[in-house]
């Protein structure tokens, strides 16, 4: 599906990168390529159906946002995450999530307050059947619709690259059984409603804190 979106004529040099580099983050992000595997660029050339150079550069964007590292001679390959390495950016995180709410703060439009209304109902499903992979895209998705919520660039830019050095770690916890799917989706499913609520009543503020005690929380039972 990606490939065919590429090949799209309608799309920029500027729109393909972006677009690629989003699908390879999500791989990542989602552990599709697992830590230590190998990207070949001669296969992802020929998936997408672009050039080595723009690939080249997508890949020295994933590696100086921390999720791969290229080895000259031999290849680029998928980093590995450690909790405790990461514990300055987790507190980091936390900061940031409050200053969402501070720094440019702004209503949502319908149509986000619609896809945060759809994130509700899916995290509710999940509860229902739990899906690792399902989740972990889901609150990538909450997490990107939360930025929306502030028109500071640079804080969205910062929080983002610090979302995805992290998102792995959690993933990874969930696989080797450190923290419980199930108790994880009944958690996030109602911090999504209270989120909501906070939305609706105006206070981008208390949205904000409600994002800040979640990451605490969340960061504290994977130290479990």
């Amino acid at each position: 599906m990606t490939s065919a979106i590429l090949e799209n004529n309608d799309f920029k040099a500027r729109d393909r990168f972006e677009i690629l580099h989003q699908e390879l983050r999500n791989r990542i992000c989602l552990l599709d390529y697992a830590p230590g595997i190998r990207l070949s660029e001669t296969e992802l050339a020929k998936e997408f159906g672009v050039s080595r150079t723009p690939l080249r550069r997508v890949l020295a964007r994933l590696e100086d946002e921390g999720l791969v590292k290229s080895v000259q001679g031999v290849g680029t390959f998928v980093t590995d995450v450690n909790i405790e390495e990461l514990a300055q950016t987790y507190q980091l995180r936390m900061e940031l999530a409050e200053m969402v709410g501070k720094l440019s703060p702004k209503q949502p439009s319908e149509t986000l307050f619609a896809h945060l209304i759809e994130l509700s109902h899916r995290a509710k499903a999940l509860v229902q059947k739990p899906e690792p992979r399902e989740f972990a895209r889901l609150d990538m998705e909450f997490f990107l619709a939360r930025l929306a919520l502030t028109d500071n660039a640079p804080l969205r830019e910062v929080s983002e690259r610090l979302y995805v050095q992290t998102a792995r770690i959690w993933l990874k916890s969930i696989s080797t059984s450190i923290i419980d799917l199930n108790e994880e989706i009944r958690v996030f499913a109602g911090e999504v409603d209270e989120f909501i609520a906070a939305i609706e009543l105006g206070d981008l503020q208390a949205a904000a804190l409600i994002q800040r005690a979640h990451i605490s929380m969340s960061y504290s039972r994977m130290r479990r």
